[in-house]
């Protein structure tokens, strides 16, 4: 690209593409997009970006198209990269001056510089560093504040490197650049205190943002620059002063007042200050423990006593509590179970918390936390009163303990009265007499377990303030209904259920999700409320608005359906009508369709065979949740794989476009997910429902999968691949080895070779078993097959397997595959074979194991029985918390009263093959045959074949 023409013709289209008009904008971003590749495009971007005199929006948009290409052509093995040349070229130019005007342009073009460092920096561009340096020694304001910018953020690009080699380079900038940093930092905050006591505010504010700016820089230097940094004076003198310079900024609050220009930015510095004790305590807990002491005194001190009154704000607050959180719980300051074993570092950690933690201490904080951390401001009732939906939202949040101050709270109290509930528990305990302070009751129910009467607090006082219909004594009723929810799972009494329950009738008639959590709930005492409760439930469902609302009580009707099962089918009929809308409208919510996810999987299975209704909107939304092209997928597909298994296990039938949705399986298959073992059970259950209709649609690429799969894949997953091979041969003994016949060679080859891992053997023999039982002549064109292939004799072959599969039957732990293996080898029988003669006696050896298996001797007869004889079908009668058959189920059941297994009585066929063999041999012959097999293993044999 000609530098002179091109750049006019690039600054049109840069022009262009900033248009409104989008007959305008698309064809110049199209232009822009051919010239991405072409050389020569970036250093006419640098060029345009770097004139100040041009239109902002221009400038703006040419930086963003070179940031993008630093992503996409910047490393030497992209397609398209960038020449060596042009990249020397456009490294100079991006670090020529630091005098961009624009505040949102330097930002991008600090970012800019070290997306290029990540990638070029030290080896390619060593003169980056020293040249920020001297920028930021320089007296120009302007320059040295963008430098300062560009010196924070490839500080921080570089610090979140991880491979070994880059944080050494990263260690060695940190070590090099330290004292500087250090000294930058402090010329600065002297500056802006100075300032800001002289009342110079505009002033201050410009030294107050190159303060925070080499602090960024300190921060990520002092975190990760140092491998063992509590060795280094000035990397522990920084922290030690830091409280120092704490203390200083939050007078500054004091002094400057909540309107000052500064206070926003000096909030942001103190949260800064924090932050940095923070993360140095995460990824260094060793080497923090000197400054355990300091920070607890400090936090402690600013949280729980009028020091911090007047210059505390919220977010500070909630930073402290964390500080305290992260000391209390660190596991690297608890000694071990026993002292020996513990580090030295652990024990010394330990001995400053428990000379800090006094009785005193904790007891203020204690009571402090409840008291008055735990009180809603008028705010938080107000938002409670008009929009309960959004503060249960607010108040249950992901990760919100980390950020808001009433989560934090809670977080901070949960984790010390763990720790110190010997201390806490009298304190708490004589708070509830006085105060009835139920948020810290809720909060402390497993360590309060011994210690609070329940049932009685229950009987005695809060039902009847549950039934308080007063409406300003509605946040009464949700707290405590908030609290037997925390309690239900820890104590109380089954026979005040009934009660709870007709309590939570008319408290659900308000849409506040408090009810969320009660039902730890026994099926028979619920069922006479689960109509109206159920009905309530689907009302609360339409009212609320809010997303994560909307998820907690979908999980509660969930939990609902689950333990009621069958018993839901006749109240599901407006759900079932609802959840198509409600799939619809939370398109751009997926943690939402993720809970509908898990209300279909139970209302699925609550619905057994009826749910074959619920198809056209079912297997859409199955088929969406597993198609790994459709980006949803990330979400959806844990949740998508299981209800597409439990609605093949519930289908009575299949049908077309049940069928239709394995296309989805084969891309799942090849990801080799964490998810691939439902996916097998999919594709067995398919198996299961109609095994002529998936095999002929399927089986071909499935086998091509397989085949692709056994060639790098664990045994673990061998076995689930070969399971899927058993079971079609089991339920089409035909059909399943004609279709899976590319796979069998390998599974004849594993037996031979005598495979030695024992899972993988046994079902080696597993499948063997059922082609030899059930479908001879495959068997022995497969034979003749490998013995082509190994130049081998068949007998000589045939003889290896058995010799083998007698050896490890040991490896077969199933009964069921045990009787298989004697039924299949006895199957051989009668033959004037001379190898198979010359096995008998392993034969019957392990025909003699598999009687031992199975046969039960009925003690008033002394006849025995094969134990695996099934002969009719039978409903079983289920307890009301047993779950009744799926579909599945039921044809497994009718399978196996076809399957040899259940339906051959194996010592009828040990005797008629016997007699068999005899009647070939004569009995001379096979008297001389029965000698090659111990004598007490034919006494045994006698023994079973007795009365026969």
């Amino acid at each position: 690209m000609d530098m002179d023409s091109a750049s006019s013709v690039v600054l049109q289209a840069l022009t262009q593409a900033t248009s409104q008009d989008t007959a305008v904008l698309k064809p110049a971003e199209e232009q822009l997009r051919q010239w991405e590749t072409q050389p020569g495009f970036y250093s006419v971007l640098l060029n345009i970006f770097n004139n100040h005199m041009l239109d902002v929006n221009v400038r703006w948009l040419a930086v963003l198209y070179f940031k993008n290409g630093i992503d996409r052509y910047w490393r030497r093995v992209a397609p398209h990269a960038l020449s060596e040349e042009e990249k020397t070229s456009l490294r100079a130019g991006l670090i020529t001056n630091f005098n961009e005007p624009v505040n949102q342009i330097a930002t991008q073009i600090a970012v800019l510089i070290a997306k290029v460092a990540r990638l070029d920096c030290p080896r390619q561009w060593p003169e980056l560093i020293p040249i920020l340096l001297e920028s930021v020694k320089g007296q120009d304001g302007l320059q040295q504040h963008r430098a300062l910018l560009t010196f924070y953020h490839v500080t921080k690009t570089l610090a979140s490197k991880r491979l070994a080699q880059d944080r050494r380079l990263f260690q060695d900038l940190a070590s090099g650049i330290y004292s500087f940093a250090c000294s930058l930092w402090s010329h600065h905050t002297d500056c802006f205190l100075q300032q800001i006591y002289a009342r110079d505010e505009a002033t201050a504010l410009s030294s107050l943002e190159r303060t925070l700016l080499s602090l960024k820089v300190l921060r990520k230097l002092t975190v990760h620059g140092f491998q063992e940094p509590q060795q280094n004076m000035e990397v522990m003198g920084f922290l030690n002063a830091v409280f120092e310079r704490l203390k200083q900024f939050l007078e500054c609050c004091r002094q400057v007042g909540p309107d000052s220009t500064c206070r926003e930015k000096l909030e942001k510095t103190i949260i800064l200050y924090t932050k940095v004790l923070l993360d140095f305590l995460e990824y260094h807990p060793c080497a923090f423990i000197p400054l355990i002491q300091r920070s607890l005194e400090f936090a402690v001190s600013y949280v729980f006593t009028p020091a911090g009154e007047g210059v505390t704000f919220e977010r500070f607050i909630v930073q402290c509590m964390n500080l305290i959180k992260m000391i209390v719980k660190n596991d690297a300051y608890k000694p071990a179970k026993n002292i020996d074993d513990s580090k030295p570092e652990s024990l010394e950690a330990h001995k400053i918390k428990t000379a800090f933690f006094t009785h005193p201490t904790l007891t203020e904080i204690g009571r402090r936390l409840v008291s008055h951390y735990f009180l809603l401001t008028e705010e938080e009732l107000t938002m409670w009163e008009e929009d309960p939906e959004s503060f249960a939202v607010e108040e249950t949040g992901g990760d919100s303990w980390k950020y808001s101050l009433r989560p934090c709270t809670e977080v901070l109290f949960l984790d010390i009265f763990h720790n110190y509930s010997q201390t806490l528990t009298p304190v708490l305990l004589d708070m509830v007499q006085n105060l009835q302070v139920y948020n810290a009751v809720g909060l402390a129910a497993y360590e309060l377990f011994d210690n609070v009467d329940f049932d009685q607090w229950f009987k005695n006082q809060l039902l009847g303030e549950l039934q308080v219909s007063h409406h300003r004594y509605k946040l009464i009723r949700r707290r405590v209904i908030w609290l037997i929810g925390q309690w239900i799972s820890v104590k109380f009494k089954s026979d005040l259920r009934p009660l709870l329950y007709e309590v939570i009738l008319s408290l659900m008639q308000d849409p506040d999700l408090v009810v969320r959590q009660l039902f730890f709930f026994r099926t028979e005492q619920f069922l006479p409320y689960l109509e109206s409760i159920f009905g309530l439930l689907f009302q609360l469902l339409q009212q609320v608005t809010e997303c994560d609302t909307k998820m907690q009580v979908l999980h509660v009707i969930s939990c609902v359906i689950e333990r009621v099962n069958i018993q839901i089918r006749p109240y599901v009929g407006c759900l079932v009508q609802y959840l198509p809308l409600l799939w619809k409208q939370s398109e751009e919510h997926n943690m939402l369709r993720c809970a509908i996810l898990t209300t279909l999987i139970h209302l699925v299975q609550g619905l057994g065979a009826e749910s074959k209704n619920l198809y056209p909107f079912l297997l859409p939304v199955i088929q969406l949740s597993t198609d790994v092209s459709q980006p949803p997928h990330v979400y959806l597909l844990e949740d998508g794989l299981e209800l597409w298994l439990v609605t093949l296990e519930n289908s009575p039938a299949v049908t077309p476009e049940l069928l239709r949705i394995f296309q989805n399986m084969s891309a799942l298959l090849e990801l080799s997910s964490e998810n691939v073992r439902t996916c097998f059970q999919i594709v067995n259950a398919y198996i299961y429902l109609s095994a002529t209709e998936f095999l002929q649609s399927y089986a071909e690429s499935l086998c091509r999968t397989f085949c692709d799969l056994l060639k790098d894949i664990t045994n673990e997953g061998q076995v689930q691949v070969l399971k899927v091979v058993e079971i079609a041969l089991k339920v089409s003994p035909i059909l399943g080895a004609h279709m899976f016949q590319p796979l069998l060679p390998a599974v004849f080859r594993g037996i031979v070779d005598g495979e030695r891992y024992p899972v993988v053997m046994s079902t080696y023999l597993g499948i063997m078993g059922r082609v030899l039982l059930q479908n001879s002549s495959f068997f022995f064109s497969l034979l003749t097959q490998m013995a082509s292939e190994s130049s081998q004799e068949m007998d000589q072959l045939l003889g290896s397997v058995i010799e083998m599969w007698v050896d490890r039957m040991d490896n077969i732990t199933q009964p069921e595959r045990r009787k298989l293996s004697s039924l299949a080898l006895l199957s051989l029988l009668p033959s004037d074979n001379s190898v198979i003669q010359d096995k008998f006696c392993g034969i019957i050896n392990i025909c003699l194991e598999a009687l031992h298996d199975v046969m039960t001797e009925d003690p008033e007869t002394g006849t025995f029985k094969d134990c695996m004889l099934m002969s009719h079908f039978e409903e079983p009668k289920l307890s009301d918390d047993e779950e009744p058959p799926t579909e599945q189920d039921k044809r497994k059941k009718l399978l196996a009263l076809e399957d040899p297994v259940h339906s051959v009585s194996l010592q009828q066929f040990v005797y008629e093959k016997l007699k068999a063999q005899q009647a070939l041999m004569g009995d001379q012959g096979f008297g001389v045959l029965m000698e090659t097999v111990d004598t007490e293993l034919v006494s045994q044999l006698q023994e079973f074949l007795q009365g026969l």
